[in-house]
């Protein structure tokens, strides 16, 4: 047990501050942060239990009640978070109301509709017991909890298939430096409009405040309420000076704010959540082009070591000096240019053989032969703890990484995003949420591919039931019939068959999940011209994104969503965007030099 009390426990709160620090955004309350954390928290101890739980139970040791302890403390904690806690302060956080108590209000309101559509599943659940004539022993506590883990286990099931898949082809994928260049080419271009979109959107709603201050008189009942927007209008040009708003216009109806307090508290929200998504995605824009920057220098470097003498010279920061500056900057070279790649491929491997063991474990249910690798590996090992623990966690932590992975893949495309320094306090609550949400269900599957021998139980089995008792609706067969179910859907996934489904109806193309694949096939002029902008810029002592929202708008009449990159329509009209902004003097110099290197890559791509 001392490898849980002085390694994982430790490293788990310090792993938990690090990236809450890393992804919050400025604007984020202390109360936010340390739900957030505490959450997070519960649900990787959760995690880091199943290791400890099973050392313990193979070496029949007595510390059971320390186990138990934990186990009930964080899974219950995560239970209660995840389904009434975070929930209601999301609500809260999310609310554009003045005071406390109609924040609350409007919090309350909003789950209204979340907690009548949990209550008709657990009705549902409940209803199909009593229709397949199943008696049920575990009291109201215990009803819930079966609840929620079968949403957790069936749904978490294809999240993992999915994540299984597309981590080890992703890796392996972006280890190719052209590959890359492709990928981040696209991306550039596509976080550039949805960057001008949002400066657009925060111009008009600085607009729609500054109208709505102005025709309010000082004596108007709103008028409080209109000064808390004002001295957030204020504070907000404060930390970003270099904010300009442009082109911001009026709409029909947004001069009617001013109504009532409700109208006020739209207008709040409103300009609120357009600040929150015009630095998300800056912050997005910002991480593509110092990507596509850095992966450009270390092509170069590669380019150029018979010249450089093996040295990584790096054109975004200062260059080193003296022999240690030397030594530095040959090692960087070999591990950017040299060592990267190949560890990138040989990790894809790696992931890729325990996606298959995790898949054949997952496959292997319902024999009475033991084929899951790491059940024959703790046996293998014996009451050597280190081992035993390590060869439970890193499978485990696989499995949580691959469902996390989709979760926040398909949870981007529609309703949250996790960005570094930008993330607002309703993405941070609402991902918390799922995290907890899916903690003890992967939990559950794990311990499920672990076959420990006889009647041998884990402590978590012994309190929370085994998985036969974990979800109880459709039967003993089912739970070990529905891993048959996900390994066949990531053998679809893995072989691109959903997408193929798809472009074959054609029709149905807007269902199409985007992924790294359809921005593979050749440059985005508009992204690479954006990023030799940028790179002049940085030459001249701007800052990354300075100058990107006129840029961004020569291409925001270009559909970037839809299509591939090598219909020549497409081309010819970003060409012409292209060669429009080649063409343009900056600082009353000519670009020339930048335009000709991006122009002979736009034709080098132009079929």
């Amino acid at each position: 047990m001392w490898v849980f009390y002085l390694i994982s426990l430790p490293l788990t709160l310090g792993m938990v501050i690090v990236t809450l620090k890393y992804f919050a955004g400025p604007w984020v309350p202390r109360y936010v942060f340390l739900t957030v954390g505490y959450t997070w928290f519960c649900s990787l101890s959760i995690i880091i239990l199943v290791p400890a739980d099973i050392w313990t139970t193979t070496s029949h040791l007595s510390e059971t009640g320390v186990i138990s302890f934990f186990w009930s403390w964080s899974y219950w904690s995560t239970f209660l978070l995840t389904w009434a806690v975070v929930p209601l302060i999301q609500g809260f956080e999310d609310a554009g109301d003045f005071t406390v108590k109609e924040r609350l209000k409007t919090s309350i309101h909003v789950n209204l509709v979340f907690y009548l559509v949990v209550g008709s599943i657990g009705l549902f659940g409940l209803i199909l017991l009593i229709a397949m004539h199943k008696i049920w022993h575990g009291g109201v506590l215990g009803f819930a909890m079966a609840c929620s883990n079968t949403f957790g286990l069936v749904t978490g099931a294809f999240l993992l298939g999915f994540g299984l898949s597309e981590i080890p082809k992703s890796i392996w994928r972006n280890a190719d430096w052209t590959t890359r260049q492709k990928v981040l080419s696209h991306q550039i271009s596509k976080m550039a409009v949805k960057l001008d979109d949002a400066h657009q959107e925060l111009s008009n709603a600085i607009v729609v405040a500054q109208a709505t201050s102005k025709q309010m008189s000082k004596r108007d009942p709103l008028r409080p309420y209109m000064n808390i927007i004002d001295n957030m209008l204020t504070q907000m040009f404060r930390e970003d000076p270099s904010f300009k708003p442009q082109g911001g216009r009026l709409g029909e109806n947004d001069m009617d704010y001013d109504t009532d307090e409700k109208s006020m508290a739209t207008l709040r929200r409103h300009l609120r959540r357009a600040r929150e998504e015009y630095y998300r995605y800056k912050s997005q824009y910002m991480t593509y082009v110092m990507k596509a920057l850095e992966l450009e220098d270390t092509v170069k470097n590669y380019e150029r070591r018979s010249s450089t003498g093996w040295k990584y010279v790096s054109t975004l920061r200062h260059p080193r000096s003296g022999k240690l500056g030397s030594i530095l900057d040959t090692l960087e070279f070999i591990w950017r240019c040299i060592l990267r790649k190949h560890l990138q491929k040989v990790l894809a491997i790696v992931l890729g053989i325990m996606s298959a063991a995790i898949l054949l474990a997952e496959a292997t249910l319902l024999p009475s032969v033991d084929l899951s690798l790491f059940s024959m590996l703790i046996k293998l090992v014996g009451r050597e703890e280190v081992l035993v623990q390590a060869f439970a966690f890193v499978p485990l932590m696989y499995m949580c990484v691959c469902t996390y992975y989709s979760l926040f893949k398909f949870g981007t495309l529609m309703f949250y995003s996790l960005t570094p320094r930008q993330t607002s306090s309703v993405n941070l609550l609402l991902i918390c949420s799922m995290v907890a949400r899916y903690a003890p269900p992967i939990s559950f599957n794990f311990l499920n591919l672990i076959r420990l021998g006889g009647n041998v139980k884990t402590v978590f089995e012994k309190r929370m039931g085994r998985i036969d008792d974990a979800v109880p609706f459709f039967g003993k067969d089912f739970n070990r019939i529905y891993p048959l179910i996900m390994v066949v859907y990531t053998i679809l996934v893995a072989s691109n068959f959903f997408n193929r489904v798809i472009d074959f109806l054609g029709s149905w193309k807007r269902f199409r999940f985007q992924s790294e694949v359809d921005d593979m096939d050749g440059f985005d002029p508009s992204g690479v011209i954006i990023l030799q902008k940028e790179r002049s810029w940085l030459e001249q002592g701007r800052m990354v994104g300075e100058h990107v929202v006129p840029l961004a708008r020569n291409f925001n009449s270009i559909d970037l969503e839809s299509g591939s990159s090598n219909s020549t329509d497409l081309l010819d009209v970003k060409a012409k965007a292209t060669n429009s902004l080649i063409n343009e003097d900056m600082n009353g110099k000519s670009s020339k030099s930048s335009g000709d290197e991006v122009g002979s890559m736009v034709l080098a791509e132009k079929p």
